[in-house]
């Protein structure tokens, strides 16, 4: 059981009488496309890590507009406002790419961060984390032209995919980045021309990773490595 609990990065980075405590108040849950995890303004009722997939976290710009302000995947969790003492959502958070994890009731999350030391370093490093990405996406998002963003995007999903491909329409990938449909076709075809990826109807495949990062704004590399620099061990 521990052994499978440890497909999450956080959960790995638990001691294993840590690990062995919490285990039984997480439940295998699986992720379906564009299942709604959160809903703004509503109870958190569960902290939600992910062993596969990508969670979304929206954030409004507009009555009817929304647009992606981070994702969460094997590396994270989704409970940082609860982290912080929130009892609602501040967004919407949905599942960007299916996949499967554990869910852990919230009030079980709250008892596991009082109680053991060692879960809440986890979570305050994640947290930490959590930020770098979403104020570097903010930048990113001022900055940078669409197709580096397209591409920092594609790296981030294929991160956090088992192999090189997965589904999404170019109308889900425009809600995303916050551009026209018909802008997103155009970064699309020009990456796909460049054997960066392969394309079909709501279909992404990666053929060239170099090529992508290459194509990437700097913000993709910056971002994997905080995380990679954060979410070490404790000694």
């Amino acid at each position: 059981m521990q052994s499978d609990l440890r497909a999450n990065r956080l959960l790995a980075l638990l001691d294993d009488a840590t690990l062995h405590a919490v285990a039984p108040a997480l439940e295998p849950a699986r992720l379906e496309l564009r299942q709604l995890l959160w809903e703004e303004g509503q109870p958190m009722e569960h902290a939600w890590f992910p062993a596969a997939g990508v969670l979304s976290m929206l954030g409004a710009v507009a009555s009817d507009t929304k647009i992606e302000v981070g994702t969460i995947g094997s590396e994270g969790v989704l409970a940082v406002p609860m982290l912080l003492g929130a009892q609602r959502s501040p967004g919407i958070v949905f599942v960007q790419v299916e996949g499967a994890g554990w869910r852990m009731p919230a009030a079980a999350f709250a008892a596991a961060a009082q109680a053991h030391p060692g879960f809440l370093r986890v979570m305050h490093a994640y947290t930490h984390a959590l930020f770098v990405q979403v104020s570097q996406g903010t930048a990113c998002n001022r900055a940078h032209a669409v197709e580096q963003r397209c591409a920092r995007w594609l790296l981030q999903t294929h991160d956090r995919v088992r192999g090189n491909a997965f589904d999404l329409t170019q109308e889900f990938l425009a809600h995303m980045l916050g551009e026209r449909r018909a802008t997103v076709n155009q970064v699309a075809s020009m990456l796909q021309h460049r054997g960066l990826i392969r394309y079909t109807r709501g279909h992404i495949e990666v053929t060239d990773r170099d090529g992508l990062e290459a194509a990437a704004c700097p913000c993709y590399r910056f971002v994997r490595d905080e995380y990679e620099r954060i979410l070490v061990p404790q000694a």
